[in-house]
């Protein structure tokens, strides 16, 4: 599962916290994304995920659990994705309470499972850059020696650009696609229709598609023919 993630070039992100319908899941899981990653910045507890996961697993696709919370991680995901927060000098987003979580369950812990992501968190008013105290005004040079620095230092899978919240730059996220050779660059923020989705994907791997599921499903939906079509 895991050398699967190079073929993906969309993913709808569920929030374990936000109300979704069975009529309206049903829409994004049989909508032809590459996979459903369950995860949210703030809300998430081990009954909501494992309600979510329950229901999205009744369908034939990828579920991956990007983990936010220690208390919300449910068995019997796909992967489990570990975000790393690079542009911060906090040091527990980066390494402080990866250290706590393996002290505590090493022995649960599903190695072969677990997929690293090197986030780079770009919205300042975003509930993750708030958290973190994520230094968002980077400018590109320092955004891509952060993507290099993951690749090449840290040995990353993947280099997360998250603008959650609104689109991107598109000229920044180009240049660190651009210093990326092996990691796979995903992008998330502000992607609501076909025309947003194509310019993202057009300079990154891979589009992460959230919350415009809950507030205009329609569009949201055609994302995915606007990328793999």
């Amino acid at each position: 599962m895991r050398d699967e993630i190079i073929a993906w070039r969309h993913v709808f992100k569920l929030d374990p916290d936000r109300f979704i319908s069975d009529e309206d899941l049903d829409q994004i899981c049989m909508s032809g994304t590459d996979a459903i990653m369950i995860g949210g910045s703030s809300g998430v507890t081990y009954d909501n995920t494992v309600d979510l996961m329950s229901r999205v697993r009744r369908y034939e696709l990828p579920c991956v659990l990007e983990v936010s919370d220690l208390e919300a991680v449910v068995p019997g995901f796909d992967l489990y994705m570990i975000p790393l927060v690079l542009n911060t000098e906090d040091s527990r987003w980066m390494i402080g309470q990866h250290v706590q979580a393996i002290e505590q369950y090493s022995h649960l812990i599903p190695w072969e499972l677990i997929v690293p992501e090197g986030y780079i968190v770009l919205h300042a008013d975003s509930t993750v850059a708030r958290l973190t105290g994520a230094l968002t005004e980077l400018e590109a040079d320092r955004a891509a020696a952060y993507a290099q620095a993951a690749e090449h230092l840290l040995r990353l899978p993947i280099v997360y650009i998250e603008y959650s919240g609104r689109f991107g730059d598109m000229e920044l996220v180009a240049d660190i696609r651009r210093v990326t050779r092996e990691a796979r660059v995903f992008y998330g923020g502000g992607i609501t229709d076909a025309e947003t989705a194509r310019l993202a994907a057009s300079h990154c791997d891979t589009i992460i598609v959230g919350n415009s599921l809950y507030s205009d499903l329609k569009q949201a939906l055609t994302t995915v023919a606007a990328v793999k079509g």
